[in-house]
């Protein structure tokens, strides 16, 4: 059986068998940023992202990533150029063994993709279905807390670019506006 997805932003054929899981397939494929640990949906360490969504990927059928968008600890930054939630990991110091952090990084950004700036009782229940050996959490909690504030900061950058390159008219300052010379005001 073959499974046609987007994997990473690249749209993909992958085989699988009909009982396979998606954790089989990537791991099979070469993404082994993916960790298999417990088999049962427990531990996290295989969580990726599935349309968006954080998901356990070795209890989750292949066949049910089919037409999917999936996104895996690969598909963010490189070791050149990480993403802003992987920097922070590494500037807080959130890292030990580092096997469950590919899992607790793609929770993560599934967190703050829906809630950008998480309380830490907010971080601390998203992160509560991965788990870690080898740490207490704390500089987990503090690296998801710099990534919110990495990422806002990056927004608030890139808004401020896109004023600053149309002279602070854009086609949704004003209901009707076309992004013309009007200054904002509809027509």
């Amino acid at each position: 059986m073959e499974l046609e997805l987007t994997l990473n932003g690249d749209r993909v054929t992958l085989a699988t068998d009909p009982t396979g899981s998606l954790l089989d397939v990537l791991r099979r494929n070469g993404y082994t940023g993916a960790k298999r640990g417990c088999d049962t949906g427990d531990c996290g360490f295989c969580t990726v992202l599935v349309d968006g969504d954080p998901v356990k990927s070795c209890i989750l059928p292949a066949v049910r990533a089919d037409g999917a968008t999936v996104e895996t600890i690969e598909g963010l930054g490189s070791q050149d150029d990480l993403h802003p939630i992987q920097a922070a990991f590494v500037d807080e110091a959130a890292l030990q063994c580092g096997f469950c952090i590919p899992g607790m990084i793609m929770r993560t950004k599934g967190l703050l993709a829906e809630t950008p700036d998480p309380s830490e009782a907010a971080i601390r229940a998203a992160l509560s279905g991965n788990l870690c050996r080898c740490t207490g959490y704390e500089r987990i909690v503090d690296a998801v807390q710099e990534a919110a504030r990495r990422l806002s900061a990056e927004d608030e950058a890139e808004a401020g670019a896109d004023v600053a390159t149309d002279g602070g008219r854009s086609e949704s300052s004003a209901p009707g506006c076309r992004g013309c010379d009007c200054g904002g005001v509809p027509e």
